[in-house]
């Protein structure tokens, strides 16, 4: 069963690709020179992290007098949660958005996921790189540990896309369901340790906070460009724990829901 959706989706990888082509053309549709925005925005909001929040407002990290530290910390946590945030956004409309072309065309509606999760990777890859040529420029690029990133990415971009199909899924028959996406979301960006370091927090809290599967992934790729060594492996556990669960709860409502789905919308 796994083995022919997988197939089934091979066949129309086509379609997925020109979906993730046209949604990051759609970006910024109409804008003289988008392309060139698409680039200008990522460099200036990391310049802001970087020089703002470590120059000229002089923020630390606690214990520390590095003044790049704090901005570096930020941009290593922020531009990770923008590739869930945007994953789990876009994926819980994505039915509703794509309706008109769920009621007429029969093509794998699965196939939607991935062409969001694509188009959400493709995005963070352009300004994660930006990122990246900033760490070269101020002598803080983690070298060949750098490739610790990519399973932590891989598995933060599984819970994105596992929670945007059940939430999307839900949401084409409850749709409130995006209206609680969009205020939660923010609530769960202060609770994950991103613009702040768990050390602040009391010893006897950080049970509580660690429950969220998002602070070890965020703090797993604080981990590796702040200290330039891979993160604690067994940290991610309960991450993938998590994972699992959610893409099987995902999984069993997407069947049970997805034959009514075109009537719902």
């Amino acid at each position: 069963m796994i083995f022919g959706a997988a197939r089934r989706l091979w066949q129309w990888r086509g379609f997925i690709l020109e979906t993730v082509r046209r949604d990051f053309a759609a970006r910024h549709a109409g804008a003289a020179g988008a392309a060139l925005w698409h680039f200008v925005q990522p460099i200036v909001q990391i310049l802001i992290y970087v020089l703002v929040f470590s120059q000229v407002m002089q923020a630390r990290l606690p214990g520390s007098a590095d003044t790049l530290a704090y901005g570096l910390f930020i941009c290593a946590g922020l531009l990770p949660w923008q590739l869930f945030s945007d994953t789990v956004t876009r994926a819980t409309g994505m039915f509703i958005e794509y309706g008109p072309q769920i009621k007429k065309s029969a093509f794998p509606r699965s196939s939607l996921l991935l062409a969001i999760m694509g188009s959400a990777l493709l995005n963070f890859a352009i300004i994660w790189g930006f990122f990246m040529v900033v760490l070269l420029l101020v002598g803080r690029f983690p070298g060949v540990v750098m490739l610790a990133a990519v399973p932590v990415l891989a598995l933060l971009l599984l819970l994105a896309g596992a929670l945007g199909l059940l939430l999307g899924v839900l949401n084409a028959y409850l749709r409130d369901v995006g209206a609680l996406v969009a205020t939660a979301m923010p609530l769960l960006f202060w609770l994950t340790p991103i613009v702040w370091p768990l050390s602040i927090v009391p010893v006897e809290f950080h049970g509580v906070l660690l429950a969220n599967p998002l602070a070890s992934l965020m703090g797993a790729m604080q981990t590796i460009v702040m200290t330039q060594q891979a993160p604690h492996w067994a940290s991610l556990w309960p991450s993938l724990c998590v994972t699992v669960v959610v893409g099987l709860l995902a999984v069993l409502y997407y069947r049970k829901l997805s034959p009514g789905l075109a009537d719902q919308l």
